[in-house]
């Protein structure tokens, strides 16, 4: 009698992207022999170029605030603007990443713990957004769950409220502008506060519901996350930049100081703007992934911060230094504590690796994407999902 005999065949791992040929783990060891190669490399030249691109920031603020007594004008507004962002998206983002903790000779105070801490807050960041409220809200929760609803910084979700309204759409692009030239002080300062707040509880022991990160609840100031947030964010910030800094050029005239106001006035306005085109689109756009729940390893995490993310056009100094260092967006959510000199020698590497492992690897100006953007935002396109059951 014929015995048949079942045999067992191993089927090769199901990718957890449907649709997409992606060996994971693969691709992950790649990477990781990248990024080991990357590191063993860091020496005197990241430190250089620091400096370099951190003279540039000053020497833009520097100008527009020489200038700036002389009479309201956009070209002041833009060097202080400028000069802001490049505090922002070049030298605080890098650095509160620990992307310089580990390059030679660098001080102290450019570390990730140390820098804008205390009373050097004011001298290396000031800003609307309180430097450990940013260390929390974006290093942690948006770098560990990259577009997961759980994202506090994931576009689609947090604009719901826009996309779902039935008001019309010249109404809705109105909605977007307004948030576009004040998202710093309307979105990012209160919800990255508040996301702190909420962590300190839990750290003390306290129940927490969550129903408190309602961004309106920061700027109540009879509530303690009001009157914390005002005294934390809001008045120092305002009474820095509107009243100090114009007050410095009282030796000028009435005009003189006038005219600064005028010019930090607008230079906000420009540096929200500015910050909103390229931090926005980051994570945005219907040929991105989002996803419901979190990466199951270290590998599939690796495929999502590609998959998720967009870069705009690299290459040189002068390009990245105008898109505040944010057009290297996947190269730093793979490796986010990275000095910005390494993200322009791997990313023709990494975009090498991504093609050979067949995973997308999108890079469009930024212009295309703050479009594909606002088609998010309004409702008119959504993006591409994951789902808990990995379809």
């Amino acid at each position: 009698m014929n015995t048949a005999v079942a045999m067992r065949v191993e089927e090769p791992p199901r990718s957890a992207f449907p649709g997409l040929d992606i060996d994971e783990e693969a691709f992950a060891r790649d990477l990781q022999a990248l990024r080991t190669e990357m590191e063993s490399s860091l020496g005197p030249e990241d430190l250089a170029h620091f400096r370099k691109i951190e003279r540039w920031g000053r020497v833009c603020s520097a100008l527009g605030y020489a200038t700036a007594w002389l009479a309201p004008n956009p070209l002041s507004a833009l060097l202080i603007a400028q000069g802001n962002t490049a505090r922002w998206t070049m030298m605080a983002h890098h650095v509160t990443h620990r992307g310089y903790d580990r390059v030679p000779g660098m001080p102290e105070h450019r570390t990730g713990r140390a820098f804008a801490s205390g009373w050097r807050r004011f001298l290396d960041w000031p800003d609307w957004i309180h430097p450990d409220a940013w260390r929390h809200e974006h290093n942690a929760l948006h770098h560990g769950r990259t577009g997961e609803t759980a994202d506090p910084d994931l576009v689609e979700e947090n604009t719901g409220f826009l996309r779902q309204s039935t008001m019309p759409l010249l109404a809705k692009y109105a909605v977007v502008a307004f948030f576009a030239c004040t998202w710093k002080l309307t979105y990012y300062a209160p919800n990255t506060f508040l996301e702190w707040r909420r962590a300190e509880r839990r750290r003390a022991g306290e129940k927490d519901d969550g129903s408190n990160l309602r961004l309106v609840t920061a700027f109540n100031p009879f509530t303690a996350d009001g009157r914390a947030f005002w005294w934390t964010c809001i008045l120092p910030y305002v009474g820095l930049r509107f009243a100090l800094l114009p007050a410095l050029f009282a030796p000028l005239g009435t005009w003189a100081v006038l005219s600064v106001l005028a010019n930090s006035v607008l230079a906000e306005l420009l540096t929200n703007l500015q910050s909103f085109v390229l931090i926005a689109p980051n994570h945005a756009g219907d040929d991105l992934y989002r996803f419901h729940d979190r990466a199951k390893n270290n590998a599939e995490f690796c495929v999502r911060q590609v998959i998720g993310s967009v870069n705009y056009a690299t290459g040189s100094d002068g390009v990245d230094f105008l898109h505040g260092w944010l057009n290297y967006q996947i190269e730093h959510h793979i490796w986010p504590s990275l000095p910005m000199s390494k993200y322009q020698q791997v990313q023709p590497r990494v975009k090498a690796l991504c093609e050979k492992h067949g995973v997308p690897y999108v890079q469009e100006g930024v212009f295309r994407r703050v479009k594909k953007l606002v088609d998010i935002m309004v409702g008119r396109n959504s993006m591409r999902t994951v789902a808990r059951d990995g379809t």
